[in-house]
């Protein structure tokens, strides 16, 4: 006799380890072979039910499948049901046994019992196929005009499955959906709905049009729920089937956004249901969020994007982590909207960086970067400061980038800059960005009148604190560089009310050998300490010369070699009286370089081996390079020696990517993880245009680079695609000193209600374009204008002034599981590039 299947469970469950597990399991699995081998159909059911289980607990029971069909195929409900469960759990859409199921489909579809009719409906919207779809679509169309609302709602959620996988029976559906949403049945509506949203974004662009002709009768049933008195069957915490509200107020924002006539119906509506709905209780801050997104995604007026902005702050102030995590989330992307009501709610928000959640935090500061400005700077960076001297570690990398990122973006003044770097400097420690040194180092010796300044504060700093490598090599270079001015003096105070005190050449001599001499300090920092010493020797009078050469000579027999040759080179030049003047002379300004990302933040952003292969472009020259210079990828066996004149640009172009014809010489690609929204992955803004051919952080005593400044002509500016809702925008900047080299910023930008994942950007050039594609700022596109994702690219022509900049671009993204993937020539360039 067969075992009943709790008995099963009971013997399982008592199972004291894994091997006596799989001995019972082996011993039902016999046991079920055999009575399936023998048709005896009295146990059919209850074993399949058991294959269920026992395939829930991981084991293989494919030879199952059979009596499922068996089962489908009985007269008895019973039998019905056991056989569809374990037809959608034992079997896929891949499977060839599901091709015996279709006749047994069609027929319970035309069934008179409305039971068996939904199970045969429940089966096709989990497991059919695309054949089975296009064979069953008649029935499942017929069934959606039913008498039975049972029926009638299970037949649209099944005709979503036939949609995705048939788009082609698309226009046969959409007289149906028309006619469901009079329906007075919410379970109906609710599925008529998803169904509407289904079809947008599988045709936005045939069926968002069609369906906002329906706007007005939306908007009648939101009303209808909103003004019914209590009504017990669909009433959950006061409120009127919130989840049919939800569907309409989705919708809604889908056929709104864009189209300024249809989002002024809905205008008034949205406005009375935010201010009467209950946000005490969960499922009315369900409804507010959906009522904010649908506002941000229309064309709504200013007052009702406040109110919409206005009740995220609300969810701010909830006790609930989830609502404020939601809100904080929402506020990053509402912010570029709406920036000003977004401000109102500043504290609220900083206040959230002492939440003891670290998802809270973490989108609490991402908001304030978005937050910044120069109004507010000194405010927020105050606050960003207190936080960071308690902030956990993984925070730490980051936070500094961004904080200093902010400070040279919106600092108010130069004296402010330079005081809030070293706070930074002093508290952040080894987190602070390379860059950042360099770039404070850049601001000082471009600005005269703050030298005096911010010399007096680099020595105060220093004699307080010897311990962080930042600022003593910033610090020491300014000292080295413009000891003449701290021994000279300054009077008054700093930013922070400290009155500077008077420094001698022995305090500054001291203050270097405390340094140099301090167990903590690196190498790297000890040869900056040599290099400002040997400046020391033309900037202080003869009477400090001996006591500076001891700190030089000291270091001519160190075991470090690279703190040996530089004492040893300096100990020579010293004794050249006639070079040393004009050798030791005052640095030009360095050029300021874009904050680097922490290397937390960098390997999430690092691109595969599709563009982590592409050399950097040539150092930058007064002459373009010549015309025979190896590509920057070579797919072939050597360079190409051809000349670039055989081939037109465009016929090489379009040989790129096209399968197996020609194969491009110079082609970059970059994909990336997603991140957070907008431009810049380190402050969520445009990136900043970098400099080619710029400089690292000024060797102490070497000569910089000339200083190059790009040029942006607003006219250089114009979009290069325009498909399938994405919207390529090109940006070019010139060096005025090198006009063979371009600098392209790229920005992406989706106009559909859906965000597209996956984004890559493949580009192509002749053989006579140098290229590098830099990564791109993020994969996710967002939707409907709400975000941009941007990518730079560096382009060298070396035949500048005979051929034009050509691109043969690629681009690929999924939206809503479907996978896009465009080509275009880009040879619209303007004049000059």
């Amino acid at each position: 006799m067969s075992t009943h299947l709790r008995d099963l469970i009971k013997i399982v469950r008592a199972s004291r380890t894994a091997q006596e597990e799989r001995e019972v399991i082996t011993k039902e699995l016999a046991a079920v072979r055999t009575s399936c081998a023998s048709e005896d159909n009295e146990y059919r059911p209850r074993n399949v039910a058991k294959m269920l289980y026992i395939h829930m607990l991981g084991y293989n029971t494919q030879f199952g499948q059979m009596e499922c069909l068996k089962l489908i195929v009985s007269p008895h409900y019973s039998d019905k049901r056991i056989g569809y469960l374990g037809l959608m759990v034992l079997l896929d859409e891949k499977q060839e046994v599901l091709m015996l199921v279709t006749n047994s489909l069609k027929n319970d579809l035309n069934h008179i019992n409305q039971y068996v009719v939904g199970l045969a409906l429940c089966a096709l919207g989990n497991i059919s196929s695309a054949s089975i779809a296009r064979d069953t679509a008649p029935e499942v169309e017929k069934l959606l005009g039913s008498t039975n609302p049972y029926v009638r709602k299970k037949a649209a959620l099944c005709a979503l499955r036939i949609l995705r996988k048939v788009p082609d029976l698309m226009e046969n559906f959409l007289p149906r959906i028309k006619v469901l949403l009079v329906d007075r049945n919410h379970g109906v509506l609710i599925t008529a709905l998803t169904l509407m949203i289904e079809l947008c974004i599988v045709n936005p662009e045939h069926n968002i049009p069609t369906f906002r002709k329906l706007v007005p009768q939306l908007v009648r049933i939101m009303k209808t729920l909103t003004q019914s008195g209590y009504n017990p069957e669909y009433d959950i915490n006061g409120i009127t089937d919130p989840f049919l509200q939800v569907k309409l107020l989705k919708i809604l924002g889908i056929l709104g956004a864009g189209d300024a006539s249809v989002s002024e119906q809905m205008n008034d509506l949205l406005a009375q249901v935010a201010t009467n709905t209950d946000s005490l209780r969960n499922v009315g801050n369900a409804i507010l969020y959906e009522i904010v997104q649908t506002i941000m995604s229309i064309e709504s007026e200013n007052g009702l994007r406040v109110l919409a902005v206005n009740i995220l702050g609300r969810f701010l102030s909830n006790r609930d982590n989830n609502i404020r995590y939601v809100a904080l989330n929402t506020l990053a992307k509402v912010v570029a909207i709406e920036p000003e009501a977004v401000q109102r709610h500043r504290n609220t928000i900083v206040d959230c960086l002492k939440d003891a959640d670290i998802s809270i935090r973490r989108r609490a500061l991402e908001l304030i970067y978005a937050l910044v400005n120069p109004s507010n700077v000194r405010i927020l960076v105050r606050e960003l400061l207190s936080f960071l001297t308690v902030a956990d570690v993984e925070f730490r990398p980051d936070l500094t980038a961004r904080l200093c990122s902010v400070t040279e973006q919106y600092a108010p003044t130069k004296r402010w800059h330079v005081d809030t770097i070293l706070k930074i400097m002093s508290v952040a420690g080894s987190y602070v960005p390379d860059d950042v040194c360099s770039n404070l180092i850049a601001l000082i010796a471009q600005t005269p009148e703050l030298q005096s300044y911010a010399v007096h504060k680099m020595y105060l700093s220093l004699s307080n604190d010897i311990s962080q490598q930042s600022m003593i090599q910033a610090g020491v270079w300014c000292i080295g560089e413009f000891a003449d001015l701290l021994i000279v003096g300054e009077s008054g105070t700093g930013e922070d009310g400290k009155e500077f005190v008077k420094v001698t050449e022995q305090d500054v001599i001291n203050l270097l050998k405390k340094i140099i001499r301090a167990p903590t300090t690196l190498p790297s920092s000890r040869v900056y300490v040599l290099t400002a010493a040997m400046k020391l020797t033309v900037r202080f009078n003869d009477g400090y010369q001996k006591e500076v050469r001891d700190i030089i000579k000291s270091f001519t027999s160190d075991l470090n070699l690279e703190l040996q040759s530089r004492a040893c080179e300096f100990d020579k030049v010293l004794a050249k009286d006639t070079i040393k003047q004009s050798l030791l002379e005052r640095m030009p300004a360095p050029e300021p370089k874009p904050i680097s990302a922490p290397p937390a933040a960098r390997k999430d952003t690092k691109a595969p081996s599709t563009s982590a292969e592409v050399s950097t472009l040539p150092a930058q020259t007064s002459e373009p390079p010549p015309a025979t210079d190896i590509p920057l990828i070579s797919f072939g066996d050597g360079p190409s020696t051809e000349s670039p004149s055989v081939e037109s640009p465009l016929d090489a172009l379009n040989k790129i990517f096209a399968g197996s014809g020609g194969v491009p010489l110079n082609m970059g690609a970059s994909t990336l993880p997603a991140l957070p929204l907008g431009s810049n992955p380190v402050l969520g803004m445009p990136p900043t245009v970098p400099t080619i051919g710029l400089s690292t952080l000024p060797h102490p005593i070497g000569i910089t680079a000339p200083s190059v400044v790009p040029l942006s002509v607003p006219g250089l500016t114009f979009i290069a695609f325009q498909n399938a809702g994405l919207t390529i925008q090109l940006q070019c900047v010139k060096q005025p000193t090198a006009p063979h080299l371009t600098l392209i910023n790229a920005s992406y930008t989706n106009s559909l209600p859906q965000p597209m994942e996956n984004f890559v950007f493949q580009t192509a050039v002749p053989k006579y374009l140098k290229l590098q594609l830099l990564p791109a700022s993020g994969n996710i596109i967002p939707p409907l204008l709400t975000g941009t994702v941007t990518q730079v690219i560096k382009i060298a022509n070396t035949l500048h002034g005979q051929h034009p900049v050509v691109l043969r671009i690629k681009v690929e993204w999924t939206i809503a599981g479907k996978k896009e993937a465009h080509e275009a020539t880009v040879n619209n360039f303007p004049p000059g590039v």
